[in-house]
């Protein structure tokens, strides 16, 4: 029936009738039964990135104006919901049936197209982004034929923050008690593998809980617990994973204890002992200049005192009668 139906379309009418009758052209492309090598890709990006779908035909000297590609999403479970992501008819851009959230969203390589690279540009990637792409070059003629076919899974990844560690500070050793550790990270997708580890011996520890926090732009936060029995030496690591990206994020706790009441009480000792030595210091600088500045006013005033004067043109010692006859 599918083959009658397609037989009544030509290629001057195949974009209005053919696409509306359908609304997916890979079901007249299945039914003609063409025979292809299907390149397969699988890449990865993160979220808001531009990626590159890749299909490339080899074959050179390529007659646009005698081709249409198709980009459409191949999981047959969503065609229905988007049948095409970019069209290219002939050797121009027509998405008059383009899927909404595609819109202004995609291009083709202009300067690359006559040589057979139908790779297409896909901007602001987002989580519902993920997919398997399929490329479908068609070229003219009768029948018109496939002549190329490319898919891409596409995978969407976002790296979590730094985790932030949190743990208690002892006051004391206190071997057996209880304690509690938090560690959280946030804005990474997909959903990511949570360790503790004990760096003392490198073993894994269980985590008490480990809750994973959606967020509007699907990306996750993730908190998690660890309660563990005190030791005098506590050396813990969280550690977030994400798989996808390759990437393994961690941070580390070591137990920093408070100095005894005895240690502080010296402390604050040394502390006083400190600014006495100061305030001391201070004093004999004051004292040493004053007792400068005594000395010199003494001897000032001794070296005044020794100064010949003259009084009506005699030396003052004159008329003391040190120079009179006996």
């Amino acid at each position: 029936e599918h083959q009658g139906k397609a037989s009544s379309c030509t290629w001057a009418v195949w974009p209005q009738s053919c696409l509306h009758r359908y609304g997916f052209l890979l079901l007249l492309l299945h039914s003609l039964k063409t025979v292809t090598a299907l390149e397969k890709k699988n890449i990865i990006s993160k979220l808001g990135d531009n990626v590159t779908l890749s299909c490339i035909y080899t074959k050179k000297n390529l007659q646009l104006k005698n081709l249409r590609v198709y980009w459409q999403i191949a999981d047959d479970s969503y065609q229905e919901k988007c049948s095409v992501v970019h069209a290219l008819i002939s050797g121009q851009d027509d998405n008059t049936n383009q899927c909404i959230r595609f819109k202004d969203r995609t291009q083709l390589f202009w300067d690359r197209l006559e040589s057979g690279d139908f790779s297409l540009l896909l901007l602001n990637v987002s989580q519902s982004d993920g997919h398997t792409y399929k490329c479908v070059v068609q070229e003219k003629t009768e029948h018109p034929k496939v002549i190329h076919q490319a898919e891409v899974a596409l995978s969407l990844a976002a790296s979590y923050s730094q985790p932030i560690l949190s743990g208690p500070i002892r006051n004391s050793d206190s071997p057996g008690e209880e304690v509690t550790f938090n560690c959280r990270s946030g804005n990474g997708y997909p959903k990511p593998n949570v360790y503790w580890i004990n760096k003392v011996n490198n073993s894994r520890l269980s985590p008490s809980k480990i809750e994973i926090i959606p967020h509007d732009d699907g990306t996750f936060s993730v908190f998690s617990t660890l309660k563990v029995k005190a030791t005098s030496n506590m050396q813990i690591e969280c550690s977030i994973e994400n798989e996808m990206l390759q990437e393994n994020l961690s941070a580390n706790y070591t137990q920093q204890k408070k100095s005894t009441g005895s240690g502080t009480e010296s402390d604050e000792n040394l502390g006083k002992k400190g600014q006495g030595a100061q305030a001391a210091g201070i004093i004999g600088i004051v004292f040493v200049i004053g007792l400068l500045t005594g000395l010199i006013c003494w001897l000032w005033r001794r070296r005044s005192s020794n100064l010949v004067s003259y009084r009506d043109g005699q030396p003052i010692e004159n008329q003391g009668g040190l120079n009179s006859p006996a």
